[in-house]
């Protein structure tokens, strides 16, 4: 009974631990672009200090808006949190591990843009409508690419569950495998196109023709803002975690033991301000796509996915076959 009680707290602060230092990753990834630009760089901290001024502003409504609009924010940052709370962040041996399933996952997401479209629809602004069609065809490639990518790698240890299949690939020590070179390429570029960064979107801007997630969200403001802007870091963290501890598990934490807890958490701290420092890199390095090229980006990421199914199933399900 005590082990389970322990369990549990341990599994809710992990989650309170990832949904709190998600802001710290986007002031990274923030102060590595100023860097790189030769421009002075904000603290570190700065994200929270807009999460904090947002919410403590006045949320101005619409006055056709309706509880569609008002519920929405509620609803992204709770199922984010939840999509937060399954994924395996420091260690694998935790009570959540059961439900940590990748199709939960993408069910969690889904579900956020799901509403954010239908928020952005609900005001019955041009810019609203405009960010909605587009980001529900740009879902249409994001989302099949991504379980494409991870399901290469439940092919290779015969489960969907997360925290299974990383015990697995630790099991196995490191082995050099083509199909999660192509998996994990294709899940770097997917998570820059669900995440809104460059090239695909730019979340400093708010020029109507390139535009994508933050014209869905423009109508909010005070405490909604700083709702869903809390989300989109969190969906940011998730990525980086989701490609950080299933393709680069060394480090995690396997057992509940305090020693092995503590390097589970010092791993990802650097898997994640590595993953930052080469998303500030490519971000300062590459130009925004133009909208109708975007597809063309997503389809090279679902080929890129595609490529590494095959290649588990020649190099690796086939001569076992024989």
């Amino acid at each position: 009974m005590d082990h389970n009680l322990n369990s549990w707290l341990l599994a809710a602060i992990q989650t309170l631990l990832f949904v709190a230092i998600a802001p710290l990753l986007t002031g990274w990834i923030k102060a590595n672009k100023c860097w790189l630009q030769n421009r002075s760089a904000p603290p570190l901290r700065q994200p929270y200090r807009d999460l904090h001024k947002l919410f403590h502003k006045e949320a101005v409504i619409a006055g056709q808006a309706s509880w569609i609009f008002r519920v929405t924010p509620y609803i992204i940052l709770g199922t984010t949190v939840l999509a937060a709370g399954i994924l395996p962040l420091i260690a694998t041996d935790l009570p959540t591990a059961s439900i940590a399933d990748v199709i939960v996952l993408v069910g969690f997401l889904a579900l956020t843009r799901f509403f954010t479209a239908l928020a952005a629809l609900d005001i019955g602004t041009a810019f609203g409508g405009m960010g909605a069609s587009r980001e529900m065809t740009l879902a249409s490639l994001t989302e099949p690419a991504m379980l494409m990518a991870v399901f290469t790698l439940a092919m290779t240890a015969s489960t969907t569950n997360l925290s299974t299949a990383i015990d697995f690939i630790l099991s196995q020590g490191f082995v050099l495998r083509p199909s999660f070179i192509f998996a994990i390429l294709g899940l770097m570029m997917i998570a820059i196109a669900e995440t809104g960064r460059i090239p695909i979107d730019n979340p400093s801007t708010h020029l109507e023709l390139t535009m994508v997630h933050e014209a869905m969200i423009l109508e909010y403001s005070g405490r909604h803002l700083a709702l869903i802007e809390w989300a989109g870091q969190i969906k940011l963290m998730i990525y980086g975690v989701l490609i950080a501890n299933l393709f680069i598990p060394w480090g995690i934490a396997t057992t509940s033991h305090p020693t092995a807890l503590f390097w589970g958490t010092i791993s990802i701290l650097i898997k994640l301000f590595i993953l930052g420092t080469f998303l500030a890199l490519s971000e300062t390095l590459l130009a925004k796509l133009r909208l109708f090229k975007a597809p063309d980006y997503l389809s090279f990421a679902l080929l890129l996915s595609l490529l590494g199914m095959l290649s588990h199933v020649i190099l690796e399900v086939g001569p076992l076959t024989k």
